[in-house]
């Protein structure tokens, strides 16, 4: 019953945390990073508990869904891409057109 509980509680850190107004888990505020959505909003819980169980798939495969993201033009995780996600410098320039993107 316990394992039971420590999966909530990580799952209702991670998707509070990142449909906050800070949009980002404590380590990522410390980083100056934000998780939005395609469009640059707030993700809704929705998108953010897609993305935390995404992760699961993502480290199913050898962690190759996170290794994704230095790969990706909008450096995107398996999981980030699955929920329509991105990981992006807090405060950065919002692009101006599809070929530019505010990523880290």
């Amino acid at each position: 019953m316990g394992l039971f509980w420590i999966v909530i509680a990580r799952w209702l850190y991670f998707v509070l945390m990142e449909i906050s107004s800070k949009k980002a888990t404590l380590g990522k505020m410390a980083l100056g990073l934000e998780v939005v959505d395609l469009n640059y909003n707030r993700i809704s819980f929705g998108k953010a508990t897609g993305r935390h169980f995404g992760k699961i798939i993502s480290a199913a495969i050898l962690d190759f869904g996170f290794m994704m993201a230095g790969f990706t033009d909008r450096k995107q995780g398996l999981h980030d891409m699955m929920s329509g996600c991105l990981v992006v410098k807090k405060g950065g320039i919002i692009p101006q057109n599809q070929y530019q993107y505010r990523t880290w």
